[in-house]
Parts: C-alpha cells; structure tokens; sequence
C-alpha cells in the first residue's frame, strides 16, 4: 500500500515526517511510504512576525490542499503550530508521544537569563516568549527572529542575538541538546499549548488512513494537550496573543497551568486547576475563565 505523507521542508518538519513513516512501516513492513515537502507562507514570509502575517495557521493551508486534491493522504506537524479550530473536512488522526514540552534558552556567553546584562539583545518570534521575557526582564531587549532551527542558531553564532530562545524539543529531534544552557520550565515558565508533540492531520472521512494511523496515537498526551488546547480555543488564542498552557498528568488527576501575557508590558496574568482525567477539555475552559476573571480579558483585547 502506498501513503503519501505532506510536511514542510524545513529539516526540523522533515525529521518529524520520517519519524512517522519510520514508525508506521515498522507497524506494516509492507508499507510504501513517499512524502511530499512543501513550502508554506510561514516559512517564506521571514521578514515579518507571524503574528503581524496571520498566524499559525500559516503553516498549514498548503498541506491541507495537498490533502484536500488527494496528492497526499496524511500531513504531519509540530501540534503546537496548529490551530486550535481545523478547517472542515480535517481531523487531527493521533497524536504521539510527547517530548520534553520545556523552552530551551541558548547562549554561547551567558549561563540564563538571570546572567544576561542589561541591554542584552535576546530572539524570539513568539509574543507567548517575548511576554514571558520582558516579565523577567524588562531590560533586555527582544527583537524577531524567524527562520528554521539552524537558521537562528546561525543568527546567533554570528553575534546578531546575545541569547535566543528556542524548543527543547526541536533542538533534541536535530541533535543540538548540547546548546540548551537553560531549560525554561513552569510554574515559573511556561511553554505554547502542545509544545513538544507530534501530530498527523487526515482527512475527516479517510476512515482507512485514520485507522492507520491511530496505531500511533498516545491517549495519556492526547489528554493533557486536550486540556492546553481548550484553554486556548476558550481564550480565542492564535499566536497573535501571547497565551501559554501546560497540562500535566498528577496521580489519578490532571492539572493544567495557564498564562495570558502582553509582550510590550510584560504584564502577567496566571491561573490553574485540576480536574479529572477523563474531562480535559472542562479542565481548560475552567482555567481560561478563571484567566478571564483574574483580568485576562484586558490583554487579549
């Protein structure tokens, strides 16, 4: 049987593609498997903040119409940068195991960001990181980095950044876990909602691939990202809004972390709770309306 998987063409998308099929051949050794890299507006449009060109879902719509014109039968993405509403006729197949969730902050001179000196100029496209910062820090300076992994580690090799901040997720799948100086981790920190995984998008009605490929799928990840992602879709988030959220599974209960910040101020909201298992995405409306409540609202307007 052959299965055509779309991903993008940056090294980062195309490690996270041949870990699928790697995974799904060694479930049906028979199995013929092509992939189809493609080129996305979010990945051509690098001069620009992806909050200023329209979001995450930017790096989605090419893969989507592959998938939609049957030229590929599955499309394989970082979870975290898929937006919390599908387009209709989509579905989110499985989700794998999660890596580490953490923000990584790389330097080659300082140790964190305690150690940067005032005025350091630190990168980072995401408003969720620039809030976080600057929250911190409100001496150092932060300015846009976009590119693929490699590309702002360049940028930063070559002394255009004093620090940037990067997944830890990333830099471990293309072997760079020895630039991680800090991992930045909650309460204190925390991470974009589904950070860290791996998801494998089919279309709606495609009842054979989506069997396929739930083979796949980690029900425990599924829950905690659930709850991220409701929280999340109740707050109206895209990456236009600073917003972080992080589940984690506490004995028979989960609990779920949630931040909504504004990147110019570094002004701060924080809210969480628990809940059972079983209600993850109860969990995150729960924690949202509590983020509302403690004046949340203000900043996502």
């Amino acid at each position: 049987m052959l299965l055509r998987i779309a991903t993008r063409k940056s090294q980062l998308a195309l490690w996270q593609t041949e870990y699928v099929a790697a995974r799904l051949r060694a479930l049906d050794p028979s199995l013929h498997i092509e992939l189809l890299p493609l080129s996305t507006r979010g990945d051509e449009v690098l001069d620009r903040s992806l909050a200023a060109i329209g979001g995450k879902g930017l790096f989605l719509k090419e893969l989507e119409l592959a998938l939609e014109r049957h030229e590929a039968d599955i499309a394989v993405h970082s979870l975290k940068d898929v937006p919390v509403e599908l387009e209709p006729g989509f579905t989110l197949a499985a989700i794998l195991t999660r890596e580490d969730s953490a923000d990584a902050f790389v330097s080659n001179q300082f140790a964190d960001i305690a150690a940067l000196p005032v005025g350091a100029v630190l990168g980072t496209s995401s408003l969720r990181r620039h809030a976080q910062i600057k929250a911190l820090r409100p001496d150092v300076t932060v300015r846009d980095l976009r590119g693929n992994v490699n590309t702002r580690l360049a940028k930063l090799d070559a002394g255009l950044y004093d620090a940037i901040i990067l997944a830890v997720a990333g830099l471990k799948r293309l072997g760079f876990a020895a630039r991680i100086r800090a991992r930045l981790t909650a309460p204190e920190w925390l991470p974009a909602a589904g950070q860290g995984a791996i998801c494998i998008e089919t279309r709606a009605g495609d009842l054979a691939t989506i069997e396929r490929v739930r083979a796949l799928h980690d029900a425990d990840t599924a829950i905690c990202i659930n709850a991220e992602r409701a929280l999340n879709r109740h707050l109206g988030g895209s990456c236009q809004v600073p917003i972080a959220a992080l589940a984690q599974r506490i004995d028979t209960g989960l609990h779920l972390q949630g931040l909504v910040g504004h990147a110019a101020s570094g002004r701060l909201v924080r809210a969480h709770g628990s809940g059972a298992v079983m209600a993850p995405e109860e969990l995150g409306i729960e924690v949202a309306q509590a983020l509302l409540a403690a004046g949340a609202g203000a900043l996502l307007a």
